[in-house]
């Protein structure tokens, strides 16, 4: 069958059966995809169905800012259902299993739900155990992590005793869900521990797989002179290894070691484990996904969005934003048997916190890395690429509330899903 054209669902135009979307995640890409498409589709040709298993929606980037006391847990949940359109099937449910040759998935309470048009956006998430000692006696006592609401409470009451030493920030693996959070982590440690009149007391370390501070050329030049700045160190080419937490040491695989007095990790990150279960995914369970239409490689019937793809992009919101509006215009392609358009171009738009009132912004995709200029409206701005600002701070901290009552709704933003040049200089 050709990539191109629908699955066969066994009905003709003279039927009036009412085709099925299942959506598999009701995340930040899931949320959006049901929203958009509902408005779209004729709900008497299309029924839309999403599933999830959590009633809570997080605001993931606010996790950042938790263990710094700038967000309380409350400025990150939401109800699920609250931002689910009406029109819209929410099925809360775990899901055992993907059965892409049936067109069926099976749910962990045992109901099978059928599709013609399925949309897989069910993430990707820490796991801690992938790494020798990292869970052991250490766990939540001397180390964290911050990306998700339980480890960023805990380094939060942490973090307001502590008296200093040495902090290691530590990536064991790439790809992660927003590469430049890390950084952020420590900018803001950096602030937080001058407010506290303690940084005279505290070493701030980064140690990470990668050969600089970011994956893109200019942007980490960038990154890496405000470290130094700040007085930070970086460890580069650091493949976590294992962790002993009796020694308080963090070791590669060649057996070159940190030691920490506080460590806070960004665990190994992967797709969910159904995407295993179901012999879809990658060896991290991230899902082939075809780059520029976001179609599953393996199946035609099938769409891949947000951070449960595999593809060569960020792992953040934004991202998943650009998708979605390339997304919803192949699903329309799709269900009128035409070509699929090649147009997501891996655009990434990311505020960094640099931390005492100040803020990046990058814009990149997969070709083009981050230039300087004004963003988005070309020498206006308000908002300054690849510069230090106190715009772009407030852009920061404006975004959470563009995220609930925008983003997630699916409401149409003034910004194109492909990365545009105008503004930028090379």
């Amino acid at each position: 069958m050709s990539a191109n054209a629908p699955a066969s669902t066994g009905s003709t135009s003279k039927e009036c059966t009412v085709k099925k979307m299942l959506v598999l995640g009701a995340g930040t890409a899931g949320t959006m995809v049901v929203n958009k498409m509902r408005r779209i589709l004729d709900p008497e040709e299309w029924k839309i169905t999403v599933v999830d298993q959590e009633e809570t929606h997080y605001y993931q980037p606010g996790f950042l800012f938790i263990p710094f006391g700038i967000y309380g847990k409350r400025d990150v949940i939401r109800s699920r259902r609250e931002y689910i359109a009406p029109g819209v099937e929410l099925v809360m449910a775990g899901i055992d299993m993907i059965q892409p040759d049936e067109n069926k998935v099976r749910l962990g309470n045992g109901q099978v739900l059928s599709y013609d048009l399925l949309v897989i956006a069910t993430g990707c998430r820490i796991d801690a155990s992938e790494t020798e000692g990292l869970m052991e006696s250490g766990w939540r006592k001397d180390i964290f992590d911050f990306y998700t609401p339980e480890g960023s409470l805990a380094l939060a009451r942490k973090l307001r005793t502590w008296e200093g030493g040495r902090l290691v920030v530590n990536v064991a693996e790439m790809p992660i869900k927003c590469p430049v959070a890390p950084l952020e982590f420590l900018f803001l440690a950096d602030h937080y521990f001058h407010q506290r009149g303690i940084r005279d007391k505290v070493e701030l370390v980064y140690a990470t797989p990668l050969d600089g501070a970011f994956t893109k050329p200019k942007a980490s030049a960038l990154l890496g002179d405000i470290l130094e700045r700040k007085d930070i160190k970086v460890v580069t080419e650091f493949a976590l290894g294992m962790v002993d937490p009796d020694r308080k040491v963090i070791a590669t695989w060649d057996e070159r070691e940190e030691n920490y007095d506080l460590l806070v990790s960004v665990p190994v990150n992967k797709g969910a484990d159904l995407i295993e279960r179901s012999g879809m995914g990658n060896e991290l369970n991230f899902i082939p996904t075809d780059k520029h239409t976001l179609l599953a490689k393996d199946h035609d019937n099938i769409f891949v969005v947000g951070d449960a793809t595999d593809l060569p992009s960020s792992k953040a919101g934004s991202v998943a934003h650009f998708q979605v509006d390339v997304l919803q215009e192949n699903i329309l392609r799709w269900i009128d048997g035409l070509g699929l358009e090649p147009h997501f171009d891996g655009h990434a738009n990311c505020f960094i916190e640099s931390g005492f009132g100040k803020g990046i912004l990058i814009d990149f995709n997969y070709d083009t890395e981050p230039l300087p200029g004004k963003f988005p409206l070309p020498g206006a701005g308000p908002f300054s690429l690849l510069e230090e600002t106190k715009m772009n701070h407030w852009g920061k901290m404006m975004f959470r509330w563009v995220y609930w009552n925008m983003l997630l709704p699916g409401a149409e933003l003034p910004l194109e899903a492909q990365m545009s040049m105008a503004g930028k200089r090379s």
